[in-house]
């Protein structure tokens, strides 16, 4: 292996009016992009150029939605290798081509990590995915993959892994123990032959003079691979436990964090990617999500808790980042602000509040001396040529008036409520909304634009498919069918479901909520199958029964077991606004196109997508929209496609009607948090909102409620977090403003504060400009 030299990563930096490393805060290199797509492409364009140098190198590269670009541009290249537009391009970015495309069989790679164990010939795991993406796609050479064997190895000769391991489960005390049953002794011997197989592996990598091209993503702990938080740097292949921010990214992948919790993973070391010192390796990130563990992994010195500064060991180690992805980087950011021609109001504002949280003082106590001490400060006072006492006095004035803004009442108005999944609105801004229906001059309309059946795992659609069956023989479900209670254009009968399962949460029966929900269920089998006879509807939910009892968590659901979980989410959406007073006519269900649960989504279209949410803007004629606005992601995720559908209907509405009038209002939940300098409106949240948020969130979305697909940040349901969140925020302001401001207010709101909403409010102009900035960052958007 040659030692690598990149043309391409030095174009990369030019073009990104940057430095390669600001020493002695930045101890990695690191190549800044504009968005996603880019990241991608310059992944794509270094990996080429190392192959072109090593054809016969040994490469590892990632699995799972980070690589979506690189994968797509790399087959880009290959299958246009001759075109003189390609050819262009990298003559453009510095790549200097053979005349004859790359072997790409004559590589050899090498598998960065597999759960453990999990059947290669699933969908979710990484060995079908390396199948479907590099060796098929790539054109590599299968004899020439190291892969992990996460099913076979050390299972004995006439058993299955699930002979072995019942339930999938494997206790790795019986690494330290003796094994009390036959079973277990069973489990133990093929531990120490697994064991053995990854000390085998290790060494074969070894042997090959280690991994030359290393291209991997950066989990929520900051993992690399499986090596977690806290993993020793010279740690080399093993089998292993995952901590839980790990799972709980795994959920989605194994079907549900009561998977991912019992999975465990076999993966390479950090040493093992360090081995060779001529290794080139790169981790790719991208948005806002990713800047705090990336800057702990470039900044910091090399620690166990921070697994990638184990990469400053090697001189070819890089940072590929998204604007996004890097924004917490201070020199970086420092750079940024120094570069303005001036300082905007809500850059002044962020700094200044950050100060004032970084000293633990009230604004009004910060002195010129907390400024001048302060890198950022200096930035302040050289480019506003203010004094810190004025500054200070505004940045005040706008907490308060925003705070303000979220205690006065609001009338007249006709809300649009948007949402990419069920459960966003509730978790964004569910304790703004208690005030806001609490006057019957404001009109209220839900709507929810995915279906959302990937949050449904397949052991709690069967739960209340089994209690439908348990019911099903009741007198009053034959009634209610001879009754044509379940006709699907029955409106006022749906409502009747939300209300027999409201009532039963009244009178804490959960044999009423049982059969309200029950009856939901039985109505939307009738409405998917045809069917009216209750022999046949049996025979359906046994049927579907044994689908959810036989499929693999995690694989990918046929179109009509989509349709009937996405049916469940819906459900759970009704029986939320039923705790307002909402019904059928408020809650709309749009079902867009574009999401159908595939690794790597499809792009939103006019017709299929926009068109309906335009055609909902025309009957309900809202004065304020609320959308998710969420920053760039780690790619076009659902929340940015829905944002971009709301964008362009609300400009063809626009041009429609000729309206200007309308607002929208942006808010966050779980998955991201505005900055107090982001939002227009700081809406106060009383313990009982609190109370009330957690209580309709367990009954309503029964799916969420064993938090199958939690946050990293949280072991629970989202509620909790979306809580802790609240209370976070409060504290800020309240640091800011000081405790008094609340606790000795004239306002009962205001001292019965324990939380805080943030919202941004924007007018349809202003909505416009969010949304294209946000596809320049997400897209390779001019």
């Amino acid at each position: 292996m040659i030692d690598f030299h990149s043309e391409v990563q030095k174009i990369a930096v030019q073009n990104s009016g940057r430095k390669l490393k600001y020493t002695p805060t930045e101890k990695i290199g690191v190549v800044e992009v504009n968005n996603f797509p880019s990241l991608g492409k310059i992944a794509a364009l270094t990996f080429l150029e190392w192959v072109i140098q090593n054809p016969d190198g040994v490469i590892s590269l990632p699995t799972g939605k980070t690589p979506e670009h690189f994968i797509k541009w790399v087959t880009h290249y290959l299958q246009n290798w001759d075109l003189p537009s390609v050819k262009a391009d990298f003559e453009k970015n510095g790549l200097v081509p053979p005349k004859k495309r790359p072997d790409m069989s004559l590589l050899r790679f090498v598998q960065i990590d597999e759960f453990y164990p999990i059947n290669p010939t699933q969908n979710n795991s990484f060995n079908h995915y390396i199948e479907k993406f590099y060796i098929r796609g790539f054109g590599l050479d299968r004899n020439n993959a190291l892969l992990i064997d996460a099913w076979t190895t050390g299972i004995p000769k006439g058993k299955t892994t699930l002979d072995v391991f019942p339930e999938e489960v494997v206790d790795l005390s019986l690494r330290t123990r003796f094994g009390k049953t036959r079973q277990e002794r069973l489990q133990k011997e093929v531990l120490e032959r697994v064991d053995q197989y990854c000390t085998d592996y290790e060494s074969q990598i070894r042997d090959m003079g280690g991994i030359g091209f290393f291209l991997g993503g950066i989990g929520p702990d900051g993992h690399i691979g499986f090596n977690v938080k806290g993993s020793d740097h010279y740690s080399t292949t093993r089998l292993t436990a995952t901590n839980y921010e790990t799972q709980a990214s795994a959920a989605g992948d194994l079907g549900g964090i009561e998977v991912a919790r019992n999975r465990l993973v076999i993966t390479i070391g950090l040493s093992t990617i360090t081995y060779n010192p001529k290794t080139v390796a790169i981790i790719i990130a991208a948005g806002e999500a990713k800047a705090k563990v990336v800057r702990d992994g470039i900044e910091s010195n090399p620690s166990n808790n921070y697994p990638a500064t184990v990469l400053q060991k090697l001189k070819h180690a890089r940072f590929y980042l998204t604007k996004g992805a890097a924004s917490q980087l201070i020199e970086r950011k420092c750079q940024d602000y120094e570069q303005k021609t001036a300082l905007s109001e809500q850059d002044v504002e962020q700094i200044t509040f950050d100060m004032s949280l970084d000293n633990n003082k009230k604004l009004t106590e910060l002195s010129a001396s907390d400024f001048s001490s302060s890198r950022l400060g200096k930035i302040v006072l050289s480019k506003t040529k203010t004094k810190p006492d004025v500054i200070i006095k505004t940045v005040n004035q706008s907490l308060i008036d925003k705070i303000n803004k979220g205690l006065a009442p609001v009338e007249d108005q006709v809300f649009m409520h948007t949402a990419p999944h069920h459960d966003d609105i509730m978790l964004g801004y569910w304790a703004y909304i208690i005030h806001l229906v609490r006057t019957p001059r404001n009109q209220h309309h839900f709507n929810y634009m995915t279906s959302g059946f990937n949050a449904v795992t397949n052991n709690y659609a069967r739960t209340l498919l089994e209690n439908l069956l348990a019911l099903m023989d009741l007198p009053i479900f034959q009634q209610l069918l001879n009754a044509n209670y379940f006709d699907p254009n029955d409106d006022a009968a749906r409502n009747r479901d939300v209300y027999q399962y409201l009532d039963g949460v009244a009178a804490h029966s959960g044999s009423m909520q049982r059969e309200g929900e029950a009856r939901r269920i039985l109505r939307n089998l009738i409405f998917m199958f045809e069917e009216s006879s209750l022999t046949q509807l049996k025979n359906r939910v046994s049927e579907l029964i044994m689908y959810f009892k036989t499929q693999y968590p995690g694989k990918k659901d046929l179109p009509y077991i989509q349709q009937f979980k996405g049916m469940i989410r819906e459900w759970e959406a009704d029986l939320l606004w039923g705790y307002l007073g909402f019904n059928n006519k408020n809650v709309n269900h749009m079902r867009l196109g574009f999401y159908k649960g595939d690794i790597f989504t499809e792009e939103p279209n006019f017709e299929r997508d926009v068109t309906p949410v335009l055609n909902l803007l025309r009957k309900i004629n809202p004065t304020v929209v609320t959308v998710a606005l969420d920053p760039e992601g780690s790619g076009p995720d659902t929340h940015y496609k829905v944002l971009q559908v709301m964008a362009e209907a609300l400009k063809k509405y626009e041009a429609l009607t000729g309206r200007k009038d309308i607002q929208v209002w942006g808010y966050r939940n779980v998955w991201y948090r505005f900055h107090a300098a982001d939002a227009d409106m700081l809406v106060p949240v009383s313990l009982n909102s609190l109370a009330v948020l957690e209580n309709a969130f367990e009954k309503s979305f029964g799916s969420q409620r064993d938090a199958s697909f939690p946050s990293y940040e949280l072991d629970g349901p989202f509620s909790r977090l979306a809580r802790r969140i609240m209370v976070e925020q409060y504290q800020h302001i309240k640091t800011c403003l000081g405790r008094e401001f609340f606790n000795e207010s004239d306002h009962p709101r205001l001292r019965a504060s324990h939380g805080m909403v943030y919202i941004k409010k924007m007018s349809l102009s202003e909505f416009y400009n969010t949304s294209i900035q946000l596809r320049k960052s997400t897209e390779d958007f001019k």
